[in-house]
């Protein structure tokens, strides 16, 4: 059975094919697990992200009762275009995808900046985002520290991945789990996505300290937000500090709050079991 002879319900984010659809003259590359009915979960990646760097425990699970779609949004891994510098303008791409497969009405999971592509979907299309959750992510004007912590993983040469100092904390536990968590993204041996360097970081990382550098004194983006929102953020992000989920919950006018002890940006990875059924319960309610 090649890749392609793979439904979207029997597939796993391992074996499910890439897919491809034109939207605003790009061409999106994705992958479609889990059941053909249902509100789709679309989710939003990370700094640097593309298909391949979700965790499959999380994605997986999330898609044995509901869709999920995970793409790659402009100029990232297989998609074409050019990644934009600031997120109003990687919203509008992200909402070209999800017009261009025909759906009609999505649950978004934006983690670290796509959760503030999230967000700004969220404000400014209240049909067509039914349920949102924010994990790891700021508010517009919102606290963040990419650069320096990017230095001091890259700095951390012994480490088998720069994602093991950025996502974890220095405590064995959390060690552990960041292992474990690179040895499920690279289950996947064959159609694995591809890194397009800094064509994608450097205006992403413009995007993203552009965002938090923006103060928004009166939340607006946060008050435009109707749709009940689930704010998700470990207790030791050093990258997007816990304190900004706060300040998220306390502005949106629908939101729940969730932090997960002992663990840094990667926190739905490390404690990917118990954030799968904290999604789950908040999606089914």
């Amino acid at each position: 059975m090649t890749a392609l002879d793979i439904t979207s319900e029997d597939a796993t984010l391992e074996t499910a094919p890439t897919r491809y659809i034109e939207g605003r003259g790009i061409r999106f590359a994705y992958r479609r697990l889990g059941p053909s009915t249902g509100t789709p979960l679309v989710l939003l990646q990370h700094f640097s992200g593309n298909i391949d760097a979700w965790d499959p425990a999380v994605v997986n699970a999330l898609a044995a009762d509901r869709p999920v779609i995970a793409f790659d949004n402009a100029g990232v891994g297989r998609s074409t275009g050019q990644t934009p510098d600031n997120v109003a303008a990687m919203a509008r791409d992200a909402v070209a995808f999800i017009n261009a497969l025909g759906i009609s009405e999505v649950d978004l999971l934006g983690f670290s900046l796509g959760g503030c592509v999230a967000q700004q979907i969220a404000a400014e299309h209240g049909r067509l985002v039914r349920k949102l959750i924010l994990v790891g992510t700021a508010p517009k004007g919102g606290e963040e520290h990419l650069v320096a912590v990017l230095q001091e993983a890259f700095s951390q040469t012994d480490a088998p991945d720069p994602r093991l100092p950025l996502f974890f904390t220095k405590s064995s536990a959390s060690q552990s789990s960041g292992l474990a968590f690179l040895k499920r993204t690279q289950v996947r041996k064959d159609d694995r996505d591809t890194d397009n360097g800094s064509a994608v970081t450097d205006p992403q990382a413009k995007a993203l300290i552009t965002w938090c550098a923006t103060p928004d004194p009166e939340h607006a983006i946060l008050h435009a937000i109707r749709q009940p929102t689930l704010v998700v953020s470990g207790s030791h992000d050093t990258m997007l500090p816990a304190n900004n989920a706060y300040a998220m919950f306390k502005e949106l006018s629908n939101a729940q709050l969730v932090l997960y002890p002992d663990s840094g940006h990667g926190a739905l990875f490390q404690h990917h079991e118990i954030f799968v059924s904290h999604v789950r319960t908040f999606l089914n309610a």
